[in-house]
């Protein structure tokens, strides 16, 4: 397939998308979370992009947060007709950009512990590959078509 025959989608964060047709998903992270989602069967993916770990279950659901992100992503998966059996993930970012003044609060990391312990321990699905932590932000572009995510790091980092 040409790269012509491509849709492009930038992803805003607190959101996820997903569909057939094959797109260029593209967002930036810092300390917030991307999961890719990619059906090996059917060829065909999506990707949420999250910024806390956890809905505290005060106001609405949304997948701003990676519980909700997360399980909302995996059940559009399955509606477009995948199966868990056929899913691998891909998880990035989660950098060390926001820090409280005593280094103990880093929401990058609780934000990638997330996506770990529900994809793989609570979901059994395969996170594949990740590029997580740090403290650089990321570029990534997902390519739906083939489940390729390729990454830049952003700025400079932190000393």
């Amino acid at each position: 397939m040409n790269q012509e025959e491509y849709s492009k989608y930038y992803l805003y964060p607190g959101s996820l998308f997903v569909d057939k047709n094959p797109h260029y998903i593209t967002t930036l992270l810092g300390s917030c979370v991307a999961v890719c989602l990619y059906d090996t069967r059917q060829q065909y993916g999506g990707m949420n992009h999250y910024l806390l770990p956890m809905w505290n279950g005060k106001g609405l659901a949304s997948p701003k947060y990676g519980n909700i992100a997360i399980q909302q992503l995996v059940d559009r998966m399955y509606r477009m007709g995948s199966r868990k059996q056929d899913l691998i993930a891909k998880v990035f970012g989660g950098a060390a950009v926001l820090e409280s003044q005593n280094n103990v609060f880093f929401i990058g990391d609780r934000n990638i512990r997330i996506a770990d312990v529900i994809l793989e321990q609570e979901m059994q699905i395969k996170i594949a590959a990740a590029s997580t932590g740090g403290n650089q932000g990321r570029k990534i572009v997902f390519d739906t078509l083939t489940g390729e995510v390729r990454q830049k790091y952003l700025g400079n980092s932190k000393t």
